[in-house]
């Protein structure tokens, strides 16, 4: 059941709420009529990685950039991430951290729309690994995709190509599965989903629960209001694939509170307390703690 609702944050108050919060600004837009969910939270502390430079190689590709690790390179195969959305550094910093693989950020601006027009060319991903592999003279063993918030409308268009869904071994959705409602707006109590948007991760969720592919899906409490939240869509997805949450509380990465779980085979969807925008970028600077998660 969903419970009530917080004060509706539109959304475009809460993308310039998360690039304050990532670039450490000031915020230029000026207060809402209607106020939006919080954009500080003082309960707990919100630790951020530090933004560097790790030491390695980088080619600029057609979309987005690869990044190989200095103690990497020299190895003529590596395992890829392609992460979407959050910062480009902060990726790099990821895999600098979890060392073993190649990264490709790709930063295309605010929205999933904007991540997703670009994979609506069904060969842009292969160009993107071939260009890849040909100007590192590495190949690529495996693929993992990673996205926080809008950057998974890039992932949703990427895994819809036959060849691509091959490639793919592994996602990880950090806050960021949304759809749409029907009628433009969520219900009084129940939601309807416009569920035809969520049917390639339901399709990879399943392959995940009998150990073809890997599924890592984390979500906040927060509840954007003009589209589905990450609460809803995950809530929707377990009822497809008949799993339960098991209550838990515990400290996750980065200082967030996990509040559920649920598990099948390499599936795990992970609830995480908060419904503040610092609650949203906490789960974004976890990246490196939840890539050791992939096996």
């Amino acid at each position: 059941m969903i419970q009530t609702r917080p004060p509706i944050l539109p959304p475009f108050v809460f993308l310039a709420v998360v690039c304050w919060l990532l670039s450490n600004g000031t915020p230029t837009f000026a207060q809402q009529a209607q106020n939006p969910s919080p954009m500080v939270e003082h309960t707990r502390t919100h630790p951020r990685l530090t933004q560097e430079t790790p030491a390695g190689r980088r080619e600029k590709l057609e979309l987005g950039t690869l990044f190989i690790p200095a103690k990497l390179q020299g190895k003529s195969q590596l395992p890829l991430l392609v992460h979407f959305h959050g910062g480009a550094w902060l990726p790099e910093v990821a895999a600098a951290k979890r060392g073993g693989t190649a990264v490709i950020s790709v930063q295309l601006g605010a929205g999933s729309g904007v991540y997703a027009r670009p994979f609506q060319d069904a060969q842009l991903f292969a160009r993107l690994l071939a260009e890849a592999e040909t100007k590192a003279g590495v190949k690529f063993s495996s693929v993992s995709l990673t996205a926080w918030s809008a950057g998974y409308g890039a992932i949703r268009e990427i895994l819809k190509v036959p060849e691509n869904w091959a490639r793919v071994t592994r996602v990880l959705l950090i806050d960021g599965l949304h759809t749409g409602y029907v009628g433009g707006k969520p219900g009084p109590q129940e939601s309807q989903l416009e569920t035809e948007p969520l049917a390639v991760f339901l399709k990879f969720a399943q392959e995940a629960m009998v150990g073809q592919k890997q599924m890592i899906i984390t979500h906040s409490e927060i509840f954007p209001g003009t589209f589905a939240s990450t609460t809803e869509t995950a809530d929707w997805l377990l009822g497809q694939l008949r799993l339960t949450r098991t209550p838990v509380v515990r400290w996750g990465p980065m200082g967030t509170q996990q509040l559920s779980e649920a598990r099948a085979g390499k599936f795990l969807l992970l609830g995480f307390a908060g419904n503040s925008a610092p609650d949203h970028v906490d789960q974004l600077h976890s990246l490196p703690a939840y890539l050791r998660w992939f096996r």
